[in-house]
């Protein structure tokens, strides 16, 4: 009898442990299924070199998104990372053409170390960023509606860089192979894209995690009359988070623009929303005060394998757009469910 409870009991615990490992672990746990599903139906998708594209796509959304989950964690979001990029990207390019190219944006600009370029673009992603965070903490406009004024602002910017009357709004293209070499070129058997986003994404989880500007962060989202009451400079700290994304944004833009060899006034279109999807797919709470970077990581990697195995699979890219949709909806109301019951 007592082998008999024993043996039940230790099933029953074994099944409470299996449970309990798959709630803890859902998320990476799709991932994989995710993966191995696709690499069963298209033999193609698990080859070395499309793994190795997935990740280097992943690298500047990994980027993206972290500035997106760093706002939503706050309970706010930003509609402009997408055009932030795009605009980061334009900039970059235009400082980084070769000498000798026929179309230089500007004919005249002497031959320059290429971190100045790179400063250049991160530098108009902080701008947008300190705009955002100025206008949202002091002016008390909405962020959603703040973000949405500046994502059309800086996609006319944008567009009015590269305009070439009569021609219009021209591609960027004859990068220096000192620039391109940020997104195609490899250091040892790591490609330098992936390096710089996992040097990113470290940095960024010791912000979020380990200093008291995340702990501030949390608190915003959590309770902000608690957050105020407690002392947290609400407004310097929306300043300095929007302003970080804007940072990131710019650093996106600069490895978009590298590992494409070029830039257009449309770059970035859209990427805010797979950003914003990634990050609630991931386990960061739109409604605010919950999330982590390794979720972040995840959903980003859950979303790439999914774009990627759609394109493989031969998917139309209206029904990619309409799957892609699908999703963020349904993150974001699994998202408000979990959370609204739990408070």
């Amino acid at each position: 009898m007592k082998n008999s409870a024993s043996t039940s009991s230790s099933k029953r615990f074994s099944a409470q442990s299996i449970r309990e490992f798959a709630t803890k672990n859902a998320i990476i746990l799709v991932l994989v299924v995710l993966i191995l599903v696709i690499g069963i139906i298209k033999n193609g998708f698990l080859t070395p070199e499309n793994l190795v594209n997935i990740m280097r796509i992943s690298s500047v959304r990994l980027i993206i998104a972290l500035g997106a989950a760093g706002i939503l964690i706050t309970g706010g979001v930003d509609l402009s990372a997408g055009r932030t990029v795009g605009l980061a990207a334009v900039i970059v390019a235009s400082l980084a053409q070769r000498p000798d190219y026929a179309s230089k944006i500007f004919p005249n600009l002497p031959y320059m170390w290429i971190v100045f370029p790179i400063l250049a673009g991160i530098a108009a992603g902080l701008v947008v960023g300190i705009i955002n965070g100025v206008v949202i903490a002091y002016l008390k406009v909405p962020a959603f509606i703040a973000t949405l004024g500046t994502m059309v602002i800086v996609w006319g910017a944008a567009s009015l860089y590269v305009d070439r009357p009569p021609l219009g709004a021209q591609p960027i293209g004859g990068l220096r192979n000192d620039f391109t070499n940020l997104g195609t070129g490899s250091i040892g058997f790591l490609p330098t894209i992936i390096l710089i986003a996992l040097v990113v994404y470290f940095v960024y989880w010791i912000i979020l995690s380990k200093t008291e500007f995340g702990k501030n962060l949390y608190a915003i989202g959590g309770n902000l009359n608690a957050a105020i009451v407690s002392g947290v400079n609400v407004k310097r700290n929306l300043v300095a988070l929007y302003s970080l994304a804007g940072m990131l944004y710019g650093i996106a833009g600069v490895l978009l623009a590298a590992r494409s060899g070029g830039a257009t006034n449309n770059y970035g279109q859209g990427y805010e929303l797979d950003a914003i999807a990634a990050s609630v797919i991931g386990g960061v709470s739109n409604l605010g005060g919950r999330g982590t970077v390794s979720g972040v990581l995840i959903g980003v990697l859950i979303f790439e394998v999914l774009n990627n195995g759609l394109v493989v699979m031969g998917v139309s890219a209206y029904w990619q757009q309409v799957v892609k949709g699908v999703i963020i909806v349904a993150a974001v109301a699994v998202d408000i469910r979990k959370y609204s019951t739990k408070r």
